[in-house]
């Protein structure tokens, strides 16, 4: 799909505020109420926008650590892999996971109420997850800039 400079825009300005009524982001791109609402429509039909969230203080709902695991898994079978995928996906505490390449299979992004229940769902959880040879802890001391919006790059 390419992006207009309309799409952009809108883009742009729902990642800063998604609560934005439909009037209110019509008036900031210069469309109309109707082509405007049409516009979003597409780009959540298109799956440009997967859906709309609220952002949440970790810290201020009991979630003080951060940790990102590296992850080897002994089989790089696809069936393997994709019981390890299906195992993490059901993993409450477990907020991201990717697939990487490198040194290790996969990178999780966990967060705990603190050290000890890192610990306790690192040992009780994530080593008794099918196939794991090696893990890494990595811990986050400071978060300098956490993902709040993607860049709108221009195509084309």
């Amino acid at each position: 799909m390419s992006l207009g400079p309309t799409e952009i825009k809108i883009l742009s300005l729902l990642q800063q505020d998604a609560r934005m009524t439909n009037q209110t982001l019509a008036d900031e791109i210069g469309l109309s109420a109707s082509p405007c609402w049409r516009k979003v429509r597409k780009l959540e039909e298109d799956e440009v926008i997967q859906g709309y969230r609220a952002v949440l203080n970790r810290k201020k709902i009991g979630l003080g650590v951060m940790v990102f695991v590296r992850v080897s898994i002994d089989s790089h079978s696809e069936s393997e892999a994709r019981r390890f995928e299906q195992e993490v996906a059901e993993l409450e505490h477990v907020v991201a996971c990717y697939s990487i390449g490198g040194d290790a299979d996969f990178l999780l992004q966990v967060v705990a109420r603190d050290l000890d229940a890192y610990a306790d769902f690192a040992m009780a959880v994530i080593r008794r997850l099918p196939g794991i040879k090696e893990m890494q802890s990595m811990f986050v001391l400071k978060e300098i800039k956490p993902l709040v919006s993607y860049p709108i790059i221009k195509q084309g």
